[in-house]
């Protein structure tokens, strides 16, 4: 059985320091352990989406948090990799993270810049996910607070 793993890049080689901002996805296919295929592909993200907003609505300081309009952007960035197992990242935002995960993605946040290492490790099954790293946004912190 063959596994997809993507990551993000602008340069092929690095994994990018923010999801939302990194040009690329770099999708590996593996199987038993050993990289067979390797393709770059387009990603969609924050630029992309520069002044789109739902009509009729003001630009929503909390666009990358859990807000429907931010959601749909998530999803749209995300759809070039939909056949993907595993997203190996450096920096992402809450919101982005919960959507890989209603998606069927996994999202793995490494300290590990090179995409070729970080990918092996994950195959090998000894990447260690720092989930502390993620960024949450502030209105989910204002909402998780309400809540307490």
């Amino acid at each position: 059985m063959s596994i997809k793993i993507a990551t993000v890049t602008d340069d092929g080689q690095t994994i990018s320091q923010q999801f939302g901002r990194a040009k690329y996805y770099t999708v590996f296919t593996i199987e038993n352990g050993q990289i067979i295929d390797r393709e770059q592909r387009e990603k969609m993200g924050h630029a992309h989406f520069a002044g789109e907003h739902p009509e009729g609505e003001e630009a929503d300081p909390r666009e990358h948090s859990f807000a429907p309009a931010g959601q749909d952007l998530r999803v749209r960035m995300i759809e070039a990799i939909r056949d993907c197992h595993f997203l190996l990242v450096r920096g992402i935002g809450s919101g982005a993270y919960h959507t890989l995960e209603q998606v069927g993605i996994r999202p793995v946040i490494t300290d590990i810049a090179s995409v070729d290492e970080a990918v092996l490790e994950a195959a090998e099954g000894i990447i260690l996910d720092h989930k502390e790293k993620l960024y949450i946004e502030q209105d989910v912190i204002l909402d998780l607070e309400g809540q307490i």
